[in-house]
């Protein structure tokens, strides 16, 4: 059975499983589906099932980078130490573990308890993008949308599409966003100090590749 035939079978056999056997309710089928299609769509746009497996970061790097996020994520949002959300402080935990997976799942929960809830579509991107080691994915475009249309005003979202995509190869469009970010921003934003730094450098390491080498 080749991967794509497996993982869809996969896909419509928990979809079948968390329906009949864990008595799903009615309401929340939409949800579970549309997470099952993310995953899908996420192994549909990166895997490469004719491989072997390729090497994952270290749990340590995994936990450093998944503090990371969650500091940051919070000092963003301006909500102190932990999220409020059960779901979210609970998902907050794992990530801080490098338990990026187990942390996205968490955070259906959340979502599917309040769809508005902008900093859990965020905390659910920012482990969708942590899960597929870095790789911005369709599923963890959607969730940034959505974090974005949940709160049209917050900080996240940007931030974190921004740098996403720079790690994705793409940084004039996470400059732009960066950009656009500090152009509103408040004077007093705790943060304003931090992003101005990284996108004055941000600019300096774009300025040094369009460098043209004397002679030619």
């Amino acid at each position: 059975m080749s991967g794509w035939v497996l993982a869809t079978v996969l896909t419509v056999a928990a979809l079948a499983a968390l329906i009949v056997l864990g008595k799903a309710p009615c309401k929340s089928w939409e949800a579970i589906a549309a997470a099952l299609v993310f995953g899908l769509a996420g192994f549909a746009y990166q895997a490469r099932p004719e491989l072997s497996g390729a090497p994952k970061q270290p749990e340590a790097a995994q936990g450093k980078v998944g503090t990371g996020l969650v500091t940051v994520r919070q000092q963003l949002a301006g909500e102190g130490s932990i999220a409020s959300n059960r779901w979210t402080v609970t998902a907050d935990a794992l990530t801080r573990q490098g338990a990026f997976g187990d942390a996205a799942g968490f955070l259906l929960g959340a979502i599917e308890e309040n769809p508005r809830d902008s900093q859990a579509w965020l905390a659910l991107a920012n482990n969708l993008v942590g899960h597929a080691d870095g790789a911005l994915t369709p599923a963890a475009l959607y969730a940034f949308r959505k974090a974005s249309e949940a709160d049209p005003n917050a900080a996240g979202p940007p931030f974190f599409l921004g740098l996403a995509l720079i790690q994705n190869g793409r940084p004039e469009q996470g400059r732009t966003l960066w950009a656009q970010l500090l152009a509103r921003a408040p004077a007093a934003a705790p943060w304003r100090a931090g992003l101005t730094e990284r996108l004055a450098l941000l600019n300096q390491l774009m300025a040094q590749d369009n460098q043209v080498p004397a002679g030619r």
